[in-house]
């Protein structure tokens, strides 16, 4: 058994929208690069994977038919605008081979997913995938189609019965929370800004599963300017009560780190260190509770070369378990890479510099704190149909 199957080709960076938009592929080429220069992808138990485009009839167990066919429409004609399915828009601007691109993020995912479920390897990472908004029939907030619904629906198909999903992307994981909300063996849990001050306008705490699937869904919406202690003391005060009370067969988590204080597109205001924590914590509960089956995709993340490639090396090689200390310089050959390349000066090293704390819910809460009240919130609407008390 691999230690962790990679999904990984130079082909994923075609998913494209073109220049200007903000989901650019540099951000998981210099991922790639920074982690090989590291030596995380050539350690022992590594298995690096190119992977093959999901066909149609994966892609149809999430999307519909018509949707399928006008994203190859799109893709043979890149001026199309096809707002009844999302698509020629300003967040998903149709290019070039557009199906093709997309089909193959799904492909890496769903790789993943069944190398882990199938025992061939402990952890499955893609993190080109993450594409958390897209719909079943309509494209959204820059996903054509949904890896991670795709992903976790090829578990329920190969005969996964209780699946955990958790998204720490600062945009609301709504596209895999819409296909399972009513599904029972399905318990998805999102950690973002509040909907009140940024896309897509969902998952507030209400939001807690259809009919047979109550408590399925778990949303816990966080202020603006939320930070390492703030975000890290929500994680511990909701996640690993319900995962432990859910007892998943296997985690599959989503990575957006665009969370972080630097990120153009959102108002979170966590470091990389904190974003490594929240790493650590996912691989730990995954081996509390699934034998360590663990799929981790990547997601949003727009501070291209501050943030996304230390941060996702970081969760490669924490998925490796051969985690990196933080403090270690970034090497030399990747920072003259970016030097020549975009004109920018790259990180110094893979830390921001802090040390993420946070004081435990079981400490007492302020109920004057917006953090507070949303943890709160979350607590109550949700804690209860787990049979947990959302006092404790």
């Amino acid at each position: 058994m691999h230690t962790v199957h990679v999904a990984w080709s130079d082909a994923l960076t075609g998913y494209n929208f073109g220049p200007g938009h903000p989901l650019n592929p540099v951000r998981v080429d210099l991922t790639i690069r920074l982690a090989r220069e590291l030596g995380v992808l050539g350690g022992d138990g590594v298995h690096v994977e190119a992977p093959d485009p999901a066909d149609d009839a994966a892609l149809r167990t999430v999307h519909t038919a018509d949707y399928l066919d006008a994203v190859k429409a799109a893709s043979a004609d890149p001026d199309t605008v096809d707002l009844a399915h999302g698509l020629g828009t300003t967040d998903d601007p149709c290019f070039s081979g557009m199906h093709e691109a997309s089909a193959l993020v799904a492909g890496g995912t769903i790789a993943a997913a069944l190398a882990v479920w199938e025992g061939r390897a402990l952890h499955g990472v893609n993190v080109a995938g993450g594409l958390h908004h897209a719909m079943p029939g309509s494209a959204s907030g820059f996903c054509v189609y949904n890896d991670p619904a795709l992903g976790i629906q090829a578990l329920l198909d190969a005969g996964a019965e209780r699946i955990a999903y958790v998204d720490v992307d600062v945009h609301h994981g709504d596209g895999v929370q819409a296909v399972f909300y009513d599904d029972p063996r399905v318990l998805t849990i999102s950690l973002h800004e509040t909907p009140r001050t940024l896309f897509p306008g969902t998952g507030y705490p209400t939001e807690t599963g259809g009919p047979g699937a109550e408590g399925g869904a778990v949303n816990v919406a966080l202020p603006p300017g939320t930070s390492d202690a703030g975000w890290l003391r929500a994680f511990h005060a909701v996640v690993p009560p319900l995962l432990r009370a859910w007892r998943p067969q296997l985690l599959f988590t989503q990575h957006g780190c665009d969370s972080h204080l630097e990120d153009p597109l959102a108002h979170l205001a966590l470091t990389v260190d904190g974003q490594r924590e929240s790493y650590r914590l996912l691989h730990d509960l995954a081996h509390e509770l699934c034998d360590g089956r663990w799929v981790a995709t990547g997601g949003g993340g727009y501070a291209l070369i501050e943030v996304v490639p230390r941060a996702w090396t970081h969760l490669l090689a924490i998925a490796a378990e051969r985690p990196i200390d933080p403090a270690t310089p970034t090497p030399p050959a990747w920072r003259t890479h970016i030097q020549g390349h975009y004109s920018r000066t790259p990180p110094q090293r893979m830390t921001d510099g802090a040390r993420p704390a946070h004081s435990d819910w079981s400490d007492g809460y302020d109920p004057s704190n917006p953090l507070d009240q949303a943890i709160n919130a979350t607590r109550l609407a949700v804690f209860p149909l787990h049979a947990l008390d959302p006092a404790y």
